[in-house]
């Protein structure tokens, strides 16, 4: 049987951070990463950009193989975990090998979650998760002149922006009434929709989608409110789920996601979860919660790999605090923590309709809770850390609400040890 002392699996950004860390401290132990992609570790994030050309599957690697080789790690491709036995410590993989691990880490990631819609199933349609997704979404859109994307999350308005780029006439469907509703409140949205608008995006809100039918030339869906849209191409953006199914006939908890503690070990022995596949705790409230985004990968695999190799410097982890930068149509917005208010919480927001600019603070005894801006100077890690390290704003409040970078960066200059 093969044999490794630590098994990752899962090579995106939770997985490869891992791989970083365990190296800093135990630099002879074997690694083994297995990951179900052929290709070398790519970001999601950088997909909807091979749909429309801007960048090449083959130029934006994580890492490239002589990385693996340097940290002596076996990467295995096109391949993934089935089943684990915890009693035996050892898994079993697709293509029918078991591999004996001392210590596991399971960041395995998250399926696109197909909605049961009728005809659906009957209907080609494309989702957008993996480098053969956007190389075969990139194909099919050479030969369309139009799509229709389900779902205005990250997603689906990436992707239909850069359908637009690759020259389609594209409709976003959404059954809620704005874009990215777990992102960004009603007014932000409004800015960030209007944007679409004006690059010739056709905008649906507030009608779900209840039909499917495939038709000779591409598809047809029946909205709830009874109007019909045709197109060549349908990509169907309506959320992700965590990939669980090898966990069958394991003691280890889950919720929505894998349940783990603040060092990211799940209820079984020498078991670990990072990543989308992570349920793990939550920074406002007592609760643990799903939060698919790419710093929180990157944090929780430190952590995980920290405390796999007892290393003297962990850290608990603190809990999510959702962070997101979104550029769109050479716009940028960017939420940080909250972006609804809820009790106790002092709100501050200013816009300026004529330049497309909008900001709004969050802010609990002074310190922030929440900040959501459209083409305003602002550094998402900086608003970040603030949040996270629960800065007192007070002796500066009146600064940090006129100038938020300028103090954000003045504040953790003088706090960042």
């Amino acid at each position: 049987m093969n044999q490794t002392h630590y098994l990752i699996a899962g090579a995106s950004h939770a997985g490869l951070e891992a791989v970083h860390r365990i190296r800093l401290v135990d630099e002879t132990s074997s690694i083994t990463v297995v990951t179900r992609d052929a290709q070398l570790p790519y970001s999601p994030t950088i997909l909807p950009y091979v749909v429309s050309g801007q960048s090449e599957p083959n130029r934006v690697v994580l890492r490239n193989a002589d990385y693996f080789k340097s940290q002596d790690v076996n990467l295995i491709t096109g391949n993934e975990l089935i089943a684990i036995n915890e009693a035996d410590q050892k898994v079993t993989l697709k293509s029918g090998e078991e591999w004996h691990y001392e210590k596991l880490l399971l960041a395995t990631g998250a399926d696109p979650i197909i909605p049961p819609i009728p005809g659906l199933a009957e209907t080609p349609f494309h989702v957008l998760r993996t480098m053969q997704d956007a190389v075969n979404l990139r194909t099919h859109a050479g030969n369309a002149k139009t799509a229709i994307v389900l779902g205005a999350g990250l997603i689906g308005m990436h992707g239909a922006e850069n359908l637009r780029h690759a020259g389609l006439d594209v409709t976003i469907v959404e059954m809620c009434d704005q874009v990215l509703p777990g992102y960004f409140d009603t007014q932000a949205a409004s800015v960030i929709q209007s944007a679409f608008n004006s690059n010739g995006i056709h905008m649906l809100m507030g009608s779900g989608v209840i039909k499917v039918e495939s038709l000779d030339s591409g598809c047809q869906a029946t909205l709830e409110n009874g109007q019909t849209v045709q197109a060549d191409l349908l990509l169907v953006a309506t959320g992700v789920k965590p990939k669980l199914d090898y966990l069958s006939g394991t003691s280890i908890q889950t919720d929505q996601g894998i349940l783990v503690d603040r060092t990211m070990r799940t209820d079984a022995i020498n078991i670990w979860a990072a990543g989308d596949v992570a349920q793990a705790a939550d920074f406002y409230k007592d609760e643990q919660v799903m939060m698919g985004i790419l710093p929180n990968a990157v944090t929780q695999g430190a952590i995980a790999a920290m405390d796999m190799t007892e290393d003297e410097a962990l850290q608990p982890y603190s809990g999510g605090v959702p962070i997101n930068t979104y550029t769109f149509f050479g716009q940028q917005a960017i939420s940080v923590g909250q972006s609804v208010a809820g009790e106790q919480i002092e709100t501050l927001s200013r816009v300026d309709d004529a330049n497309q600019r909008y900001l709004k603070i969050l802010l609990k005894d002074n310190q922030l809770q929440g900040i959501s801006s459209i083409n305003e100077e602002m550094d998402a890690g900086i608003m970040w850390q603030l949040i996270l390290r629960k800065i007192d704003l007070t002796p500066v409040k009146d600064a940090f609400i006129a100038q938020p970078l300028e103090t954000g960066r003045a504040l953790m200059s003088s706090t960042w040890r």
